[in-house]
């Protein structure tokens, strides 16, 4: 004991002040570093999930038959102008036909198809998604899931049609979603072909 006080009496005073003031800036920066992992720890668990958030296609049953949505339960179209693999939707009629983004990783649920899934980049950059070739599209008009509204629609100079799990337009006037139900996981089968009348590129 005599020895430390000895060298404690021998120790310039700056540093006989500064062991207590390292000791308590160590003790707080040790504190605040452990306070500090467990926020950091949910904040990078959440990033993760979302990363492995994207874009879903399923089918819903309507009364012609089972038509393609977004998994929100939204409707999506076809526009008969539109080529193979290619966008002339831009400017007003994107605004009243929204593309279907192409976000994170692209799922097919219910009766949709994940082979027949696809994504374009659109003349702005985006990513758009496609079905057998088709861009496909939201309509502003449809303001709830399961709303048909757009079907049938010549705006802009072409028609917008509902699309089958086959990929093929439906072409029928009756398609109001049935009880708004999703289509069985089970249904891989196309639409009845009377919905599918003039299937294909138009």
């Amino acid at each position: 004991m005599k020895m430390i006080h000895s060298l404690l009496a021998r120790m310039p005073m700056p540093v006989k002040l500064g062991i207590p003031l390292a000791s308590a800036l160590l003790a707080t920066a040790c504190s605040s570093a452990a306070a500090s992992s467990p926020s950091s720890a949910p904040a990078a668990g959440s990033s993760a999930s979302a990363s492995t958030t994207g874009t879903v296609i399923t089918t819903q049953a309507g009364s012609a038959g089972a038509f393609l949505t977004a998994g929100s339960g939204r409707a999506v179209y076809l526009w008969a102008k539109d080529g193979m693999n290619m966008s002339t939707c831009s400017g007003a009629c994107a605004a009243a036909w929204p593309p279907v983004p192409a976000t994170g990783k692209l799922t097919a649920t219910g009766g949709a198809k994940a082979s027949d899934l696809g994504t374009i980049t659109r003349s702005d950059g985006t990513k758009q998604v496609t079905y057998d070739g088709h861009p496909l599209y939201y309509f502003v008009g449809d303001s709830a899931a399961g709303q048909t509204n757009g079907q049938g629609s010549d705006n802009f100079g072409a028609k917008w049609w509902l699309v089958a799990s086959s990929g093929a337009k439906i072409t029928a006037s009756g398609t109001a979603a049935a009880a708004n139900a999703p289509a069985p996981a089970s249904s891989n089968a196309p639409a009845p072909a009377s919905s599918n009348a003039g299937g294909g590129w138009a």
